[in-house]
């Protein structure tokens, strides 16, 4: 049986405006993953994702360095209550 559930990555340091939304959107859907991404006013991103836990650990290994421009400065995961998206997109 495959268990899925949900994550909250909160991703801080230079990660807008370096493409993090798009790569990260390609990245979850290369993993099978669904759920969203999308702009903090804070100047960070915020990523909700759904899928196996090998999947979303390697989602947040990539997200630890993200694209090429990025810099990344920290990451928080959380569990979250288990949501069913339909796929994978960039909120605005």
């Amino acid at each position: 049986m495959i268990v899925l559930q949900t994550i909250s990555i909160h991703v801080e340091g230079k990660v807008q405006g370096v493409n993090y939304r798009r790569y990260t959107r390609e990245k979850a859907l290369s993993l099978g993953l669904t759920g969203f991404v999308k702009n903090q006013r804070d100047g960070s991103v915020l990523i909700s994702a759904t899928g196996t836990q090998t999947n979303l650990d390697e989602l947040i290994n990539w997200c630890k360095e993200g694209p090429p421009a990025a810099r990344v400065t920290g990451i928080i995961v959380k569990d979250e209550a288990f949501i069913e998206y339909t796929t994978f997109t960039i909120d605005r």
